[in-house]
């Protein structure tokens, strides 16, 4: 094996992955190990995700780490709490152009946020067909955003619906996914990496 190859993988709870089982099945974990079988390298994942996180958070922590660490392979998948704290579309827009525009000259997958209208918890947040079009909206801004800074944009809307009511397919806190929806969005991302390393 060469050198590790670097990938830090930016984001809040979707990408810490809040309700898998442990973190070999969180979808960055997953990503990592396939992408040491097919290049050969080491890859030093580094995941500073937290729970919670608005794009203002990750600029003020995890923004820093990429600067410190030099990775190769970035990912950002975030937006779902600016969203549920009354966040407007142009503030997200400003903080996303922010995030990215510090991110150029590597190689970034920028990822959608999930569908997540069918979680029960989606009640506490005005229902299943508000919640729908506001990540519509959000998504929206950030797939403009990343063609705007040349990102590779990966939506990962429709694996997340893929197999609603699947044993796993929701963690037991009713809002968040559990393993076998981990594994499905690692699928679809591993599709664009696999493309370019």
């Amino acid at each position: 094996m060469g050198d590790a190859l670097r990938y830090i993988a930016l984001g809040d709870s979707y990408t810490i992955c809040t309700g898998a089982s442990d973190q070999s099945k969180a979808w960055p974990s997953i990503l990592a190990r396939r992408l040491e079988e097919k290049t050969g390298q080491k890859v030093a994942l580094t995941n500073p995700a937290v729970n919670g996180y608005t794009t203002l958070d990750l600029i003020r922590d995890e923004l820093p780490l990429v600067q410190r660490l030099n990775p190769s392979l970035v990912t950002v998948l975030i937006g779902v709490n600016d969203l549920v704290r009354g966040r407007t579309l142009a503030h997200y827009d400003t903080s996303l152009a922010e995030i990215y525009d510090a991110l150029q000259g590597r190689t970034v997958f920028a990822i959608s946020i999930p569908s997540w209208y069918f979680v029960p918890a989606a009640a506490q947040f005005g229902g299943s067909d508000r919640v729908e079009r506001l990540t519509r909206q959000f998504n929206d801004v950030a797939h403009e955003q990343a063609s705007a800074h040349g990102y590779r944009w990966i939506d990962i809307g429709p694996a997340s619906r893929s197999r609603i009511g699947a044993p796993g397919w929701i963690a037991s806190d009713d809002l968040h996914p559990g393993d076998a929806q981990y594994a499905a969005w690692a699928d679809v991302i591993w599709e664009e990496v696999a493309a370019v390393f």
